[in-house]
């Protein structure tokens, strides 16, 4: 799915106020407590809460590795003023037909307009860089903000259904989204920023 400048792990995508990077072993303790926070968790349908250390280690790795392959992008969120210090996350996961965006931010950076940054900078990416033709997202119908970055993304309402999820132990209602490169293409006739791409040196 994405080409071989994003496989390294020095990949980065630079936005006015962010560092969109590959994630690593030194921000583990941050997605603990920040993904592991109860306000943060229950707003997704897949964080578990409590959040424990074993499984923030099996989802790096994994996503590491869909990062290496190409299959996926998961991407630590840091201010550009503190690159080293993990935020948040934001990822495609799935080379089937529809990969799905998924993310979550830390509860002290809420209410600033990051995450739109953030998903409009991956969402070019994917577009950009790839031949995919339509992305996939999900919110809980109570999540308003979420719901907030999905739409100024560009991403329209397809349907609510029912879920399984694991991390709740049970099925969960979800408004779900879709975005298709031709509407994405639209948008870019609107005089916006485009994110930098970089290999760090």
């Amino acid at each position: 799915m994405f080409p071989d400048l994003t496989r390294d792990d020095v990949f980065r995508i630079e936005t006015r106020r962010l560092w969109l990077r590959w994630p690593t072993a030194k921000d583990i303790p941050a997605i603990v407590t920040l993904a592991g926070d109860r306000a943060v968790a229950e707003m997704t349908a897949g964080i578990p809460h409590p959040l424990d250390r074993r499984a923030v280690d099996e989802f790096l790795i994994k996503v590491r590795g869909a990062n290496s392959a190409g299959t996926g992008l998961t991407l630590a969120l840091a201010r550009r003023e503190s690159p080293g210090s993990l935020i948040g996350l934001i990822g495609l996961a799935g080379a089937e037909a529809t990969p799905h965006l998924g993310y979550w931010l830390g509860q002290p950076w809420w209410g600033n307009g990051l995450m739109s940054e953030a998903a409009d900078a991956l969402v070019h990416a994917f577009f950009a860089y790839t031949e995919g033709e339509r992305l996939a997202v999900s919110a809980l119908p109570e999540n308003r903000a979420s719901r907030r970055v999905i739409e100024k993304a560009g991403f329209r309402w397809t349907e609510r259904r029912s879920t399984p999820s694991p991390a709740r132990g049970g099925a969960r209602d979800l408004d779900w989204f879709a975005l298709d490169r031709a509407d994405w293409a639209g948008r870019q006739t609107v005089a916006r920023p485009v994110p930098d791409l970089a290999l760090a040196s």
